[in-house]
């Protein structure tokens, strides 16, 4: 019988039967590729096979069951990815890191790799670069072992037979979307062979108590690339963010069967790889010059507080239509936050053109950061200032009115740490540190002067 081809989107795994611009499943724009279907007669083949030579499973009660030695985690070297990792990479876990080219993965992992290589056997295979070009980055890193080994591949079979071998404590697989099956004739990448190679790699790792750590590539928003069955498949999803060109970097997991998604560690590039910060909030503070449009946010990365500098810039726009830009923070907040302020405090905007930066290389998810938004905004406008003892936090409603802050006493207590005398905050919290702001109105004219 004839083969029969389908188009499959990569991002989300709809089909078509032939090729469309545009997934109509997940709108992603050029996502389809084409994969062979297996023929009916194939298909009942292979399921008439399995019911014959499937076998009864062998359980036992659960209340028998042994705990498995949570204490057998490899150190990475840095004590903040310990944290965010749970404690370590565990034994048998299979850990996806996906991060924008450029971002520092292979650093990081090679560092890791070092680290790890001093007691146990390590194994990076690279399917995207030669042995040479691992030496050279393994050398200006310090990775000297003769515990770290190297293999080039980009065949799922053969990676998975490798790891079943038990001769490796960790292995490396950089990256996912380089690997094919022999069994799949896709294209490496594609969503069948990213979903059956990690599945093979997966098996492998758990049968030998081998921990893996997966490489993924992400699409140009800044999600990862593939089908999201694989982030289902492995124990633990971290995710690489930051500017590639400079700044500070986090690691955060999005996902961890062996600890909290509430932990960050955040690194710094510099000439001998990635090197953590321990003190983000006096580094991202040291250049400060206090001027209109600056503001001192207490925020929220993960469990730890930072204070980061919100700078905004208003001016007259030359065009029919007013420019928003942000940088580090969501765009379409800050347009809900202009119409706040235009609507809630009378200030005019529609002829501004507004630019808010975080300083840092810092990517704000916290809703508490609305408030420091808005008085970086109005200071901008009105060529005003905020004093030089005060931070700023609080979520900001449509009515103008300043809510509550999720852990608000870490908050207050990284401010006292640097020598803040005040906090600008929601009423709710109830601290001899804490000025009340009830409404955003009464509060940009009591304190941007």
């Amino acid at each position: 019988m004839k083969s029969r081809s389908q188009f499959v989107c990569q991002q989300c795994g709809a089909a078509y039967s032939k090729w469309v611009g545009q997934c109509t499943n997940c709108q992603a724009w050029n996502s389809l590729t084409e994969e062979i279907i297996e023929s009916p007669a194939n298909v009942k083949s292979a399921l008439a096979k399995g019911a014959v030579s499937g076998k009864k499973l062998n359980f036992v009660k659960i209340s028998t069951i042994t705990p498995s030695d949570s204490k057998a985690r490899l150190s990475t070297g840095f004590s903040d990815l310990n944290t965010v990792l749970g404690g370590g990479i565990l034994l048998g876990s299979v850990s996806l890191l996906a991060g924008q080219p450029g971002i520092g993965k292979s650093t990081l992992l090679m560092q890791v790799c070092a680290e790890i290589a001093k007691t146990r056997s390590v194994l990076y295979i690279s399917g995207e670069e030669s042995a040479g070009q691992v030496k050279l980055r393994a050398e200006r890193l310090g990775a000297k072992s003769d515990k770290l080994n190297f293999a080039s591949s980009t065949s799922g079979n053969d990676i998975a037979k490798t790891i079943e071998t038990g001769e490796f404590d960790l292995v490396i697989v950089d990256s996912i979307q380089t690997l094919a099956m022999n069994e799949i004739s896709s294209a490496p990448g594609t969503v069948s062979q990213v979903t059956n190679c990690g599945n093979l790699i997966i098996r492998s790792a758990k049968s030998t108590d081998t921990a893996v750590i997966i490489v993924g590539h992400v699409t140009k928003e800044g999600t990862l690339a593939g089908p999201k069955v694989l982030e289902h498949l492995v124990d633990v999803v971290l995710n690489f963010e930051g500017d590639r060109y400079g700044g500070f970097k986090t690691i955060r997991a999005v996902k961890n069967r062996f600890g909290s998604t509430n932990e960050v560690a955040i690194y710094e590039m510099v000439s001998s790889g990635l090197k953590e910060v321990k003190n983000p909030s006096e580094a991202l503070l040291a250049e400060r010059t206090n001027t209109d449009g600056s503001i001192i946010l207490a925020t929220l990365e993960g469990n730890r507080p930072i204070l980061v500098e919100i700078q905004a810039l208003a001016t007259k726009t030359n065009f029919g239509y007013p420019k928003r830009t942000a940088s580090g923070f969501d765009l379409n907040r800050l347009n809900l936050l202009i119409a706040v302020l235009e609507r809630r405090t009378k200030l005019h905007l529609s002829d501004k053109d507004i630019f808010v930066n975080v300083v840092g290389g810092m990517k704000l998810s916290d809703s508490a950061a609305d408030l420091a938004v808005c008085m970086a905004i109005a200071s901008a406008v009105a060529g005003r200032k905020l004093g030089e003892e005060y931070v700023v936090f609080g979520e900001v409603g449509l009515g103008g009115e300043i809510r509550s802050a999720f852990r608000a006493d870490q908050r207050i207590a990284e401010a006292k740490k640097l020598g803040f005398k005040h906090a600008i905050a929601p009423a709710t919290i109830h601290d001899k540190f804490v000025i009340p702001a009830k409404d955003l109105r009464e509060t940009l004219i009591k304190y941007v002067k």
